[in-house]
């Protein structure tokens, strides 16, 4: 903390926020500048945790980077794999068969309840409700994960998608123990809706609070839900239709005002939308193979060319520019982090509001460090 001079405001504060502070959501600093408690200047801090992901990309085998697309997002990591995968397919031409297909949108469905309802109970700690709305939502996600386990072995570091399918098929048991999860979900969500969307002090820490423009939005190139609460009609699951997201029956929930309000409330109602794909997944999941049989894991050496393939994750789009020059690993890795993009006009939501906004608006954002950083 130090006192800075401006010559327009006078005397003024300037606070360094992290990277070791609770409401920063991992190894993230910003430098704000404060006219008493109004922020009149912030500028985000990255780095942290670069780990130097996209060379050690460049320098191993295009199955090793696999499980190292997990650590981007540790709440997203069967959604990660999936858009690798899409990238990597388009270079070889590997078509997955139709029960990979399914399986990939129901799991990838699965990671977007669990990251949205983490999002849900982390943002009203940031409003300070601690604790119970958070325990609340942890425990949904537990069950999710035990989902994750029982399929790939792993809770968070998945490693399940494979190109041209996934690694291991999910057994009658698996599925209905996931429809099981899926059927009880609206149950929850109508609990934490009860407690929370209503609540007087919820809407007064977050109506009109981090307005976003949607032209400001576009211009940025921010997506996903941060996006929508503007108004603003972009889904990839609509746009491209990989996938076989074209089957499927959901809307695409749009906000009005683009606040920190809209932004909660489109995650809630995008869980209730893929309740309904879920649903429509599970009971429509055909027998057959799990994976293409001119698939190779080990020695692949797609043909020379490059290739962007991109989802619609829970944070919104995670791509990944390939490029191949017809050897065992990739020439150039590249990841479009969807926190990244999204965490650039964190300055423009906080101009104008209190110290104690700007960790709600942080919240509402919904960044994970490490694929920030990569």
């Amino acid at each position: 903390m130090r006192a800075v001079h401006d010559e327009f405001h006078g005397d003024l504060m300037e606070v360094s926020m992290g990277p070791h502070h609770p409401s920063t959501h991992g190894v993230f600093r910003m430098n704000v500048v404060l006219d008493g408690e109004r922020i009149v200047k912030l500028k985000p801090v990255f780095g942290y945790l670069h780990r130097n992901h996209e060379k050690l990309g460049e320098g191993m085998t295009w199955l090793a980077s696999m499980p190292f697309t997990d650590r981007l997002d540790y709440l997203c990591a069967m959604t990660n794999n999936w858009a690798y995968a899409l990238a990597v397919e388009r270079l070889t031409g590997l078509q997955p068969p139709e029960r990979a297909e399914y399986i990939r949108v129901v799991l990838a469905e699965l990671t977007r309840l669990l990251n949205h309802t983490c999002l849900a109970g982390f943002l009203l700690q940031d409003t300070g409700a601690m604790g119970t709305p958070l325990m609340y939502a942890f425990r949904e996600r537990e069950k999710i994960l035990d989902l994750f386990e029982a399929l790939s072995g792993s809770r968070m570091m998945c490693n399940y998608q494979r190109f041209g399918g996934c690694r291991v098929d999910v057994s009658p048991a698996w599925l209905a123990a996931a429809r099981k999860v899926v059927d009880a979900y609206p149950r929850f969500l109508d609990e934490f809706e009860a407690l929370v969307t209503g609540n007087e002090i919820v809407m007064a820490r977050t109506q009109g609070v981090g307005r976003v423009a949607p032209e400001l939005a576009v211009a940025a190139g921010v997506t996903g839900p941060m996006l929508r609460a503007c108004g603003v009609d972009y889904d990839i699951r609509k746009v491209d239709g990989y996938g076989l997201y074209p089957r499927f029956h959901f809307r695409v929930p749009l906000g009005d005002h683009g606040d920190t309000y809209d932004r909660y409330m489109i995650r809630v109602l995008e869980m209730r939308e893929s309740i309904g794909i879920l649903k429509q997944a599970i009971d429509g999941i055909p027998d057959g193979p799990i994976l293409d049989p001119k698939a190779k894991g080990r020695g692949l050496r797609p043909p020379a060319g490059e290739a962007y393939g991109r989802i619609e994750g829970p944070k919104g789009e995670i791509g990944f520019f390939l490029v191949s020059d017809g050897t065992p690993n990739p020439s150039r890795y590249r990841v479009r982090a969807p926190s990244f993009v999204n965490l650039t006009i964190l300055e423009d939501m906080c101009l104008g509001h209190t110290v104690a906004d700007a960790v709600v608006i942080l919240g509402s954002i919904d960044i994970v460090l490490g694929e920030v950083d990569r």
